[in-house]
């Protein structure tokens, strides 16, 4: 039998939780405060717009620090959040209801609250008075509880189910967890009440602020410089920093303070490397060199919208379009503006694979804008900004996608090539480094190859330049005029291609094998080979080719960050 008040009691309601808000929306429809209504009927409507301010603080963290460009050097755990854990956060704002409901009650049963004043600035320093005093040290002593054995098992183990802190794992709890949060947060604003200091304006600073340090605390990104608390060393004792509580999440037997580490001092709780890892995390020395950088682009602005930064929820979801995009497209269309004119080539994702860091940067455009003419020196002095920096950085090899690889652009990537020809990066595209990972997987001392699919593209680039190393290719083809031409190579120094009348297995029915096999692959993808997500979840981008082997149980080492747009 689960503990008392272990889970929401609207759990099964899934999306429909939110009517739980209806009355509030209803009694602030009938306040008509846009009609001049009484000012002591608008508290419904503050209570709403409160709750949906709060919202939005946790979104803006999880959005800031979903920005690698900005901050992957000052990342404190470089895992990424997966989908399992999104899935696990995903009700993170039932507290936010629960508190709305909390809220309603203080107001019906005790009407003075009403007519508050707008602003009192005595409120100010009451709250902070009573938040050192009373807030701080009872959430101390109440989070050292939950530690223990049979409070950690039955309740707090749902916050610290996360390996990865964001800025909704803040809102992630039991409903015992957010009862006392309650109680901790309205100790100051009650005594602030009752001493005839309290005031509208009180009640959002201080609700916001506490909910914008839970969020920065949970961000999992490092924002205080140690230079600080070097030049003030008492303020590290006033105001904890993100690897502060970190440790916290990962150690599980220290630094349980709420916002102030002088409670883990007077306790002693304080974790030994606390001080040390936020200097080492700030420094901004925190970075690793990928192997491998896919660069891609945007689609389109709809697409876009699908980015983790965006909202999480919708991009751990299979892409579609839905009414409340339209809404938003706006923004999108105005940051596109805004990345035409002033932004560079940016880092979006990363992850690693089998002891390889591999990273997605994205150029700062659009899919309509590569094909706009006076364009295309700017896209083409992006890719190549980007090329010159991975060659820099000592990345080994970096993949032209979609677009960017567009031959009326610059031949494929030639063009970067033949201009750096002393570049250390390997710059490929799919074609490449297709033909690359099929040319390792050739033995060395193999003399005859027997090729199906050599007249596509990728089949002859194969074929000549395994006849440049002596390797005998055969075709299946009934057409001469098919077999690759070698423009750069002295035909005279290769071996024979022969026709489909010598030594290639008699077949008239068929051209060319891989005419159909590709097809037939592609209808066996989900069921005859491995993805590189769980069988439980479409995929939430465009599906991988089947003959790419890209998933095993434990290659991932530190998992994509909850999938990707649209992107190319």
């Amino acid at each position: 039998m689960p503990a008392p008040l272990s889970s929401w009691p609207w759990v099964n309601l899934g999306s429909f939780k939110y009517l739980l808000y209806g009355p509030l929306v209803a009694k602030a429809i009938g306040s008509r405060a846009w009609d001049g209504g009484r000012p002591e009927e608008f508290w419904s409507l503050h209570l709403l717009f409160l709750f949906a301010l709060r919202a939005l603080v946790h979104q803006l963290w999880w959005s800031f620090s979903s920005l690698l460009f900005l901050t992957r050097k000052r990342l404190i755990i470089k895992k990424g959040i997966d989908f399992k854990q999104i899935d696990r956060e995903w009700d993170w704002d039932n507290f936010l209801i629960t508190q709305s409901f909390i809220g309603a009650f203080a107001f019906y049963f005790f009407p003075s609250l009403r007519i508050l004043p707008l602003w009192d600035l005595k409120g100010l320093f009451v709250v902070v008075f009573l938040h050192m005093v009373l807030s701080e040290p009872v959430f101390y002593w109440a989070h050292r509880a939950f530690h223990g054995k049979y409070l950690f098992n039955h309740y707090h183990y749902l916050h610290h189910s996360s390996p990865t802190p964001s800025s909704f794992t803040a809102g992630h709890g039991t409903p015992m967890e957010h009862l006392v949060m309650s109680l901790v947060m309205g100790f100051p604003l009650l005594g602030a009440t009752l001493v005839g200091a309290g005031s509208i304006g009180l009640f959002y600073v201080y609700v916001l602020l506490f909910d914008f340090l839970r969020c920065m605390g949970h961000s999992n990104v490092e924002i205080f410089p140690s230079s600080l608390f070097e030049s003030f060393p008492l303020l590290r004792y006033l105001i904890y920093t993100p690897t502060y509580h970190s440790l916290h999440h990962t150690e599980k037997n220290s630094n349980y303070c709420l916002f102030m580490p002088l409670f883990d001092a007077l306790g002693g709780t304080i974790n030994a490397k606390s001080w040390s890892l936020h200097k080492e995390i700030s420094s901004g020395k925190n970075t690793e060199v990928p192997d491998f950088v896919f660069l891609a682009h945007v689609v389109d602005i709809v697409s876009s919208l699908h980015a983790p930064f965006v909202f999480r929820s919708f991009s751990s979801l299979p892409f579609r379009v839905l009414p409340w995009i339209v809404a938003i497209w706006p923004g999108g269309f105005f940051v596109m503006l805004m990345m035409w004119v002033w932004s560079k080539t940016f880092l979006f994702t990363s992850y690693s694979l089998r002891g390889r860091l591999h990273q997605y940067w994205i150029v700062p455009r659009h899919g309509f804008q590569y094909f706009l003419p006076f364009a295309k020196d700017g896209i083409n002095k992006q890719i190549e900004s980007a090329i010159l920096r991975a060659d820099r950085l000592g990345v080994k090899v970096l993949s032209l996608a979609a677009l960017n690889k567009n031959e009326a652009l610059n031949g494929g990537g030639t063009l970067f090539v033949n201009k750096h020809p002393d570049l250390k990066v390997r710059v490929v595209h799919g074609n490449t480094l297709t033909a690359a990972v099929i040319l390792n997987e050739i033995p060395k001392d193999v003399k005859e190859v027997f090729l199906t699919g050599a007249t596509s593209k990728l089949g002859r680039a194969i074929a000549l330049y395994l006849c440049r190393k002596k390797v005998r290719v055969l075709m299946l083809t009934l057409f001469f005029r098919e077999i690759p031409n070698d423009t750069k190579g002295s035909s005279s120094r290769l071996p024979t291609i022969p026709s489909s009348s010598h030594q290639v297995p008699s077949c008239t029915e068929l051209q060319d094998m891989g005419c159909w096999q590709v097809d037939n692959i592609q209808r066996a993808t989900i069921s005859s080979t491995w993805n590189p997500l769980p069988p439980i979840r479409r995929p939430t981008y465009h599906r991988l080719s089947s003959r790419l082997h890209l998933w095993e149980p434990s290659c991932y080492e530190t998992p994509p960050r909850c999938g990707r747009p649209l992107l190319m």
